[in-house]
């Protein structure tokens, strides 16, 4: 049984609807996939999807092709974090779901961008923290991420007028990209869920960041295992780990 539909996959089918022929993925295996995670089905991984109670949200823009890539990780964003939205970008003209969502008086929406390509009074470097006085907590953070291309990101964020009143959240991480699924010249690129991660671990909300990087953790073994049709190692480090914030983020002490 496959979870239900969050929003990654409902642009996914709506983009496809759009599609005159069939999408193959570049160097992808051709084969069956599985409608909930893209997997061949020998390699399936719905269960091990993990639910964590966030207080904060994720807003994806995302480029053309985006959710058609088995691997994009836009998708394990919206399997974590249940207040993850989906918008495919378009240069002419704008989604009207995503300006009420900015609207939306109950978010405050930063932008997730580099701080150097914006002026300075724009850039921001932390959130309102998920723990706060609940007195000082008026409006849930919503990380608006820019789900493409390192050039086609650059294209959005300069050719989107809707964003430009909204502050610009800069990460500065000190760790290194440890996504192996795409190749990036730059060792400061980051994967989608990689930034997602990051700005959780900036709301606070530190269980939902490490059950991010598991799940990429996993999802990546999944995915490198079946395109090498090797079998999955259940009970390798990374499986552990996401089954141990698993039980971790259901206990009945977790705040959210």
């Amino acid at each position: 049984m496959h979870p239900m539909p969050h929003a990654v996959s409902r642009l996914r089918t709506a983009r496809l609807a759009r599609s005159a022929k069939p999408f193959l993925a570049r160097g992808g295996f051709k084969r069956e996939r599985c409608a909930g995670c893209r997997l061949l089905p020998s390699h399936c991984m719905c269960a091990l999807r993990p639910a964590v109670p966030t207080r904060s949200g994720v807003c994806l823009l995302m480029a053309d092709i985006e959710p058609l890539k088995p691997s994009n990780t836009g998708w394990l964003i919206a399997d974590v974090v249940a207040d993850t939205f989906a918008f495919s970008w378009a240069r002419t003209e704008t989604d009207p779901g995503l300006l009420a969502l900015l609207s939306d008086p109950q978010w405050q929406p930063y932008v997730v961008f580099p701080g150097e390509y914006v002026e300075p009074e724009r850039v921001v470097h932390c959130v309102e923290q998920a723990d706060a006085p609940r007195e000082q907590t008026r409006k849930r953070p919503l990380f608006i991420l820019l789900d493409a291309t390192w050039s086609e990101a650059r294209k959005m964020f300069r050719k989107s007028p809707y964003l430009d009143h909204l502050p610009v959240l800069s990460l500065k991480p000190d760790q290194l990209s440890q996504y192996k699924l795409r190749r990036s010249r730059r060792d400061d690129h980051f994967c989608t869920s990689e930034v997602a991660a990051l700005c959780l671990n900036l709301a606070g909300e530190r269980v939902a960041e490490q059950t991010l990087e598991a799940y990429l953790d996993v999802f990546t073994h999944h995915y490198l295992h079946a395109k090498n049709q090797l079998p999955i190692a259940w009970d390798d480090a990374a499986h552990q780990r996401l089954r141990e914030l698993s039980v971790q983020s259901s206990s009945p002490g977790h705040p959210f």
